[in-house]
């Protein structure tokens, strides 16, 4: 025969009252226990990478990139319709727009007027000519040296990148 079933007992209580209200003693459900747990280990691990390392993004420096990605893209519309002296110069002190033109100088143009952009006077065997110096023969402003560019001087050895490069480089 089998033993009669014991009655079930009650949880204890806590010996304190708040409003009249006791509160039994219990332990914490497991899944409580395991989002609180994660919660922390997701809490230290977020202060240690961007606190402590400092390998993420602050607030100001993911407004910097988002604000300096909406000028990026400004400057190319606006170079697409008209390209002027102002807007190249705005260009050149966007890091994209320098990065780009950095990359397209050094596959194209480093050739003949060397990496350093000294050209015939670091070394006399280049063919082009030195572009840090303060004379410049076909004009020293954006405007103009587009135009030196994308026409060329085929009297002087330079070839005309306009319908290599396209509008957009």
């Amino acid at each position: 025969m089998n033993p009669p079933p014991t009655p079930p007992t009650e949880d204890p209580l806590r010996p304190h009252t708040y409003d009249g209200i006791r509160e039994f003693d219990k332990r914490l459900p497991n899944w409580w226990l395991f989002t609180l747990y994660g919660a922390i280990l997701f809490w230290i691990g977020y202060w240690s990478y961007f606190e402590s390392w400092h390998e993420g993004r602050n607030g100001p420096q993911q407004l910097a990139v988002a604000l300096q990605r909406i000028e990026t893209q400004k400057l190319s519309a606006v170079a697409a319709t008209h390209l002027d002296d102002a807007t190249l110069w705005r260009m050149s002190r966007n890091p994209q727009f320098v990065e780009a033109g950095r990359a397209t100088f050094n596959s194209i143009c480093a050739s003949c007027h060397l990496s350093s952009l000294r050209g015939k006077s670091e070394n006399p065997t280049a063919v082009g000519v030195d572009l840090t110096d303060q004379v410049w023969i076909h004009g020293g402003r954006p405007t103009e040296i587009i135009q030196t560019v994308t026409n060329g001087v085929p009297a002087k050895g330079m070839p005309t990148w306009g319908p290599v490069f396209g509008p957009k480089r």
